[in-house]
C-alpha cells in the first residue's frame, strides 16, 4: 500500500464540536486512481485535505512510504508536500502575470533545480497535457479547461508520488471536464500515477479504478 489510513478522526472544535471524520480506515495501492464520493458535507474534501497535509487530523495515522505524516513537524510536512505531493483544485490558482511556462516551472524553482533543467522539464510536461503551443501565453488568454491543464502540469512537474484533485472539473463545461478526466486516466495508465480525486459527479467516477463512498464522516463503501 502506498497510503494507509488508520483510525483517522477530524473534529472542528467550537461551542458545539463538529465531528467531520469518524474513525476512517482504508488503504490505497501504488498506481490506483481512487475517487472519493459522497453527498455535500460527507467529509470527502476534509479527508483529502488530511491526506494531502493541508490540514491536521484530530487523531489517527496517515502512513505514506512507511512514514506517519501526522508525526512530522510543520517544516518536514512542507518539504514532503513540495517533493512528494501534487495538487489540483477547483480554482486554477494561476498568477495572472506569469506565462504558462512560468506557472509550471515555479515549483521547480522553489526546489533549487537548475534553470535550464526546470524550463525543459516544464515545457515537456506542458506538451504532455496538450499545451506545448501555449508556453508564452498568459492564463487569461486561455479557456477554463486549458487553465486547469496548466494547473495539472504544475502539479505533476515535480513527479509527485500522489496527485490529489479536489473537484477538478467543478468549474468546467462538460467537454472540458471530459478532457481533464481523460488526461487523468491517461497519466494513471501510462505512467502509473497514483491519483486521489474528490468528485460529486457520478459520470466522473467511471474514470477511476475504485470509489470510496463517504456518508456523515464514515466510509459507507470502499
Amino acid at each position: 500500500m502506498i497510503i494507509q489510513v488508520k483510525n483517522l478522526k477530524k473534529t472542528y472544535e467550537g461551542t458545539v464540536p463538529v465531528k467531520v471524520l469518524k474513525n476512517i480506515n482504508f488503504g490505497i495501492k501504488k498506481g490506483e486512481f481512487v475517487a472519493l464520493m459522497g453527498r455535500s458535507g460527507s467529509g470527502k474534501s476534509t479527508l483529502l485535505h488530511q491526506l494531502g497535509l493541508l490540514d491536521t487530523p484530530t487523531a489517527g495515522e496517515i502512513i505514506i512510504e512507511n512514514i506517519n505524516l501526522v508525526s512530522l513537524t510543520e517544516k518536514q510536512k512542507s518539504q514532503f508536500r513540495l517533493k512528494k505531493l501534487g495538487y489540483v483544485f477547483q480554482s486554477y490558482a494561476l498568477l495572472p502575470e506569469l506565462t504558462v511556462l512560468e506557472s509550471v516551472f515555479l515549483p521547480l524553482m522553489l526546489d533549487d533545480i537548475p534553470k535550464k533543467e526546470y524550463k525543459e522539464k516544464a515545457a515537456d510536461m506542458l506538451i504532455n497535457v496538450g499545451l506545448g503551443n501555449k508556453l508564452n501565453h498568459l492564463p487569461q488568454e486561455l479557456s477554463g479547461g486549458e487553465q486547469q491543464r496548466i494547473a495539472i502540469a504544475r502539479a505533476l512537474v515535480n513527479d509527485p508520488l500522489i496527485l490529489f484533485a479536489d473537484e477538478p472539473t467543478a468549474n468546467l463545461d462538460r467537454e472540458s471536464s471530459l478532457t481533464v478526466l481523460k488526461l487523468f486516466r491517461k497519466l494513471n495508465q501510462n505512467i502509473g500515477q497514483t491519483i486521489i480525486m474528490v468528485t460529486h459527479e457520478p459520470e466522473d467516477a467511471k474514470y477511476a479504478d475504485r470509489i470510496i463512498w463517504l456518508r456523515d464522516g464514515v466510509i459507507e463503501e470502499n
